[in-house]
């Protein structure tokens, strides 16, 4: 792969508007992130769990903030990134014209790579799939084909953050939010469909990454960009390099901060918190610096600064050390499992504790089980009426469909994606409040 072709400033449903010139070509990145900033699916992102649920009075992050937090880590991993190479080779502008932009390109996709991600995040997944595999929903089975069927029996927020953001919805315009080739290459950490999905030897096909509906618009921008294609029946393709940088600034930020979270809520001490930082914070005089803070929230503050910052110049480094295998395809890893031994070791401490403390906590397993319920409960009203509507109370739940999301195509697929594009935007709130009233639980007022 090479990166004269991987930076294309091409927008998506307006590639005969494509602007050739680079100077130009290069606001349109940070058009890119402004478009995704004040779209309706980002900002619901504010009501969908990170973690832990409606904490009350003390805050801790949602789907919202954390994504913006990954957007400006993945800035900076882009910028230095392109500084190293402008190092390097002070005519890498010339040979590569948008290659200064990739941290704009980076923060854009960051942004937009939990879109997809239903209500109660993956339990929301796991409800989703198991409507289809076990629950009511496997009649349909024979309805669909049999990539169709793997779609729904493994519903995949990160395929569903790329039909968001290149379907075109009834009502809603031509080309959804028509970002850039490059960025919607960015958010694709599984660039391949779900039949070739779940297999756990390559980092690429561990999950999928688009369903079958979005299959021949990924293999267009696929094309364009000169992303490898692996071979086989099944379109699997090598990653776009910049997604190693965009799962980085995740990896990085949902680890870290989830720990801060858990102080601030009082699941983790301060003294738990130290302990599994400060392996990470290898900088001159930090006990006299953590010792000059008094407030035990501003010192986790500050260990979390610093770890971070730690991660993302190990991750940086390792990209352009890696450089030349990962455009060749051949880097098979995270980056954030191939830093220095310590740190991976630091890491791995974090994940041990935050499983066991931190994602089983009692409230978040709590949330998780009621979302599960809450997700299915409303599959099994609103598939079967969409599909059906042969009752008066079928048409009346169909009148409860937003528009965008009904469709004029006539196979069952196209039908079943449409209330699935309906129930995995909702945001938590919204989803738990309907499901309480269509099953009768609550009662609506008319005010």
């Amino acid at each position: 792969m090479n990166w004269d072709k991987l930076l294309s400033a091409k927008r998506w449903g307006y590639e005969h508007k494509y602007i050739a010139d680079h100077i130009d070509a290069r606001s349109e990145f940070q058009r890119d992130y402004d478009r995704i900033i004040f779209s309706s699916p980002f900002r619901r992102l504010q009501n969908k769990t990170q973690v832990f649920p409606l904490p009350g009075s003390v805050f801790v992050h949602n789907r919202l903030t954390h994504s913006l937090e990954v957007a400006s880590v993945g800035r900076s991993l882009g910028r230095m990134h392109f500084n190293r190479m402008l190092k390097e080779d002070a005519e890498v502008e010339r040979k590569y014209p948008l290659i200064s932009e990739i941290g704009n390109m980076i923060a854009a996709a960051c942004l937009a790579h939990d879109l997809g991600n239903p209500a109660f995040g993956h339990s929301g997944e796991s409800a989703i799939s198991h409507y289809f595999a076990e629950g009511d929903g496997k009649l349909y089975e024979k309805m669909v084909t049999r990539q169709q069927w793997q779609d729904l029996t493994h519903f995949e927020g990160n395929a569903n953050a790329f039909r968001i953001l290149t379907h075109q919805f009834a009502g809603k315009g031509k080309g959804s939010l028509a970002l850039t080739y490059s960025t919607l290459a960015s958010i694709a950490k599984y660039p391949c469909s779900s039949v070739a999905g779940h297999n756990k030897k390559n980092i690429y096909t561990k999950k999928y990454g688009f369903f079958a509906s979005e299959q021949q618009d990924f293999e267009k921008i696929a094309h364009d960009l000169g992303l490898i294609r692996v071979e086989g029946d099944e379109p699997v393709y090598k990653r776009h390099p910049l997604v190693y940088l965009v799962e980085a600034a995740d990896d990085i930020c949902y680890n870290i901060v989830d720990l801060e979270d858990a102080h601030r809520l009082k699941i983790l001490s301060y003294r738990e918190v130290e302990d599994l930082l400060m392996p990470l914070c290898k900088i001159p005089r930090m006990d006299e610096r953590l010792a000059e803070i008094e407030d035990t929230d501003a010192k986790v503050g500050y260990l979390r600064a610093i770890s971070i910052n730690t991660l993302v110049t190990q991750c940086s480094n390792l990209f352009y050390d890696k450089q030349e295998q990962i455009l060749n395809g051949d880097f098979n890893f995270a980056l954030i499992d191939q830093i220095e031994d310590d740190f991976v070791i630091a890491m791995k401490a974090i994940e041990k504790v935050s499983v066991k403390k931190v994602y089983n906590y009692s409230s978040v397993v709590q949330k998780e089980v009621a979302g599960y319920k809450v997700m299915g409960g409303l599959l099994e009203e609103f598939v079967p009426a969409y599909l059906k509507n042969n009752s008066k109370y079928h048409q009346k739940l169909v009148e409860l469909i937003p528009k965008q999301f009904l469709t004029t195509a006539t196979d069952d697929y196209s039908k079943i994606q449409g209330i699935l594009d309906f129930v995995s935007g909702m945001t938590d709130l919204y989803a738990v409040e309907l499901f309480r009233k269509i099953k009768g639980i609550s009662f609506p007022s008319m005010s």
